[in-house]
């Protein structure tokens, strides 16, 4: 009995766009896929970066008439990139295996707010992938007759799409392609930023002189008050230069080990790389004395200062190549919100605040759910904006900081009963510095945008904290109904402490009896559910037993073949409490253990072997039935069950599902 082939046209099309699939036993699998910092400084800050398109000159220009003000709010800038990456940094210490704002609030706070703190992350990293792809699209059609403008939503729609082809395909391939962009675009942009300032060096002393004065003119039009109020609202305008730090600290599963090591080292690289462009590009308008030019970026009309005495044709290169990076690396940018939401999504499955489906792992051994699920909303995003920047502008950026305020003030709180030690007072005062950094800009944000359209983003993210509620209510009412079936496990693990059957004792395999083939999730009230029922509807009719339990592997349990290793040895264990209990009782049984991807599969290649070697074999599996079970909750249980009973059914295999009422 042969499985039937698995070569259809969706197969050959999957390989084409999505890749063969691959082994998680080959260690060499995690190095290849993993990211070392500086593809992963590519792959997650290019967020921050390509923030300095847009965060820098909306400070700027919010100055209007006090240009020399810029300096301070450089200055702010950069030490507030500082602050907040040196507390990730902390995070990473305290999280090596990931900790992302939804890990630390939940474990530092309470489970509720890291809750909040997931779903306000869910909705950036979506807003993330909209407004990148939408901004690469503006400005790529910058460049293009007018003619060509109705395809600009198309544009951002097809980039959507191919974003989430290659990140289906795997982390690192979608990363590795990025690089000569990112490059391209970190190059242009220091030799802009080092050419402005060396050029002018010599006026330097004047600069300073000239910052005094309009110091004191600003103070004498608008107050103390008032002047310390506009480099505050500039300072807020310029929020969105901090979104993606946190990308680093919720990603270390893809980084390569040592995790906590390249994470750190990663975290430097955004650190710098982010505070130097943010704070330089700010100083940079300032020394050429750069005004709002209509239908152009303010970065364009730097640059265009800047080049003014060049070459001709090298100015115009170079200009068009700057310029052509901005533009690529907001595409670039969406890479973060497909590299970190399925992550925060996996993490929530895990708790049970969103389906358990999205901490499953493809072949390509990616969150697959949760890439599909970022790149649709992000789509829908797009179109329901029709690509507006100006719309996605007020929408983006206030959530991040619910995020970070609430990491931090877990972080505080872990720090505060140890602040007695050198080092972890160290610690609390930067987390608490971090803390009210966040709070501020938070508030300054929701303030400023709340009646421009921000209040749509918390609308939203109340709406989806909302839902996760009640999946995570279903998840433990549908808990506390399984708990019923924990009796069958403990009577029989009191069955269990008998004296062990003697080898000798054991029953023989009988190759003329029939065998009952048992599909098992584990030794739970569930498995030996579907075995008592076995053995109440069939009486003696089955000799021997075979009890086979797939180990799925998720985003929980994938972290390096070590954890694999322990998963398997787990699900040998389990196996062995049915094989001991049917010994026990007069029977001959044995286990079968595989760990897979995807059970479907796994079975289907199993399930021929088998019904080789027990000829006389009758394949069974237990269906959990709820009496008053609604719509939507198929989404939340597993069913494959009926899909493995067509498999095998179409391959002449019988398989017997047993109901189980609660």
């Amino acid at each position: 009995m042969s499985v039937p082939s698995r070569n259809s046209w969706f197969d050959r099309l999957k390989v084409l766009f999505i890749g063969r699939a691959l082994n998680p036993r080959d260690r060499s699998v995690f190095h290849q896929l993993s990211l070392v910092a500086f593809f992963a400084w590519v792959g997650l800050g290019a967020d921050g970066l390509s923030s300095t398109c847009y965060g820098p000159s909306e400070a700027y220009l919010t100055l209007g008439h006090h240009p020399h003000l810029s300096i301070f709010v450089a200055l702010a800038t950069a030490l507030t990139i500082i602050v907040i990456s040196k507390s990730y940094s902390q995070i990473i210490e305290l999280f090596p295996a990931g900790g992302g704002g939804y890990v630390v609030a939940s474990k530092l706070l309470s489970p509720s707010l890291g809750m909040i703190s997931g779903c306000a992350l869910l909705i950036d990293y979506v807003l993330t992938i909209a407004i990148s792809i939408a901004s690469g699209a503006d400005a790529v059609f910058s460049f293009v007759p007018d003619v060509w403008h109705s395809f600009k939503l198309l544009a951002a729609v097809l980039g959507v799409i191919v974003l989430t082809v290659m990140n289906l395909r795997g982390v690192k391939e979608s990363v590795v392609p990025l690089v000569p962009i990112f490059m391209t675009f970190v190059l242009c942009h220091a030799f802009a930023l080092i050419w402005a300032l060396v050029s002018h060096a010599p006026q330097m002393g004047h600069l300073i002189v000239s910052t005094a004065q309009d110091v004191k003119t600003s103070h004498a039009e608008l107050g103390w008050f008032g002047l310390f109020a506009l480099m505050l609202r500039a300072y807020g305008m310029g929020a969105g230069t901090y979104t993606g730090i946190e990308a680093v600290s919720n990603s270390l599963p893809i980084l390569r080990e040592p995790r906590v090591q390249t994470a750190k080292r990663t975290m430097r690289y955004m650190a710098v790389s982010l505070a130097v462009t943010a704070a330089g590009l700010m100083v940079a308008y300032l020394l050429y004395g750069v005004r709002f030019v209509e239908n152009k970026t303010l970065n364009a009309v730097l640059l265009e200062d800047i080049t003014a005495a060049w070459n001709h044709r090298t100015s115009y290169w170079f200009v068009l190549i700057t310029l052509v990076s901005e533009a690529a690396i907001l595409f670039i940018a969406a890479q973060s919100g497909f590299l970190s939401g399925p992550r925060v999504l996996a993490n929530m499955a895990v708790d049970r605040w969103v389906p358990t489906r999205f901490a499953s792992l493809s072949d390509r051994l990616v969150t697959h759910n949760g890439i599909i699920l970022m790149g649709g909303a992000a789509l829908a995003t797009i179109l329901l904006t029709r690509g507006n920047v100006g719309i996605l502008v007020v929408l983006y950026s206030i959530n991040v900081f619910i995020t970070f305020a609430l990491s931090q003030l877990g972080m505080v709180k872990h720090a505060w009963p140890k602040r007695v030690e050198k080092e972890w007072r160290h610690r609390l005062n930067v987390n608490g510095f971090a803390l009210c950094l966040t709070l501020f800009i938070l508030a300054t944000m929701v303030v400023m945008k709340f009646f421009e359209g921000g209040w749509i983003t918390l609308a939203v993210t109340g709406a989806l904290i909302g839902v996760v509620s009640m999946v995570r209510r279903y998840y433990n009412t549908t808990g506390a109904q399984l708990k019923r079936l924990d009796s069958l496990v403990e009577a029989t693990a009191m069955d269990e402490g008998e004296t062990p059957v003697p080898a000798a004792k054991i029953p023989a395999f009988d190759p003329k009896a029939k065998t009952a083939i048992v599909m098992v999730g584990g030794f739970n009230g569930m498995g030996l559910h579907t075995l008592f029922a076995i053995r109440r509807l069939f009486g003696d009719t089955f000799k021997n037993y075979v009890f086979i339990q797939i180990g799925l592997m998720d985003a929980g349990n994938f972290k390096g073949t070590e954890e694999i290793e322990h998963l398997q040895s787990h699900v040998e264990n389990e196996l062995q409490h049915y094989v001991n209990y049917m010994h026990r009782h007069g029977h001959f049984a044995e286990a079968h253990c595989r760990i897979s991807l995807d059970a479907l599969d796994e079975i289907t290649q199993l399930a021929p072997e088998l019904s080789k070697k027990y000829r006389n074999a009758v394949f069974f599996g237990g269906q959990l039935a709820f009496s008053d079970e609604a719509i939507y909750g198929r989404w939340f249980h597993n069913y494959l069950v009926f899909a493995i009973q067509t498999r095998l059914h179409n391959m002449g295999i019988p398989f017997v599902i047993l109901p189980i009422r609660v």
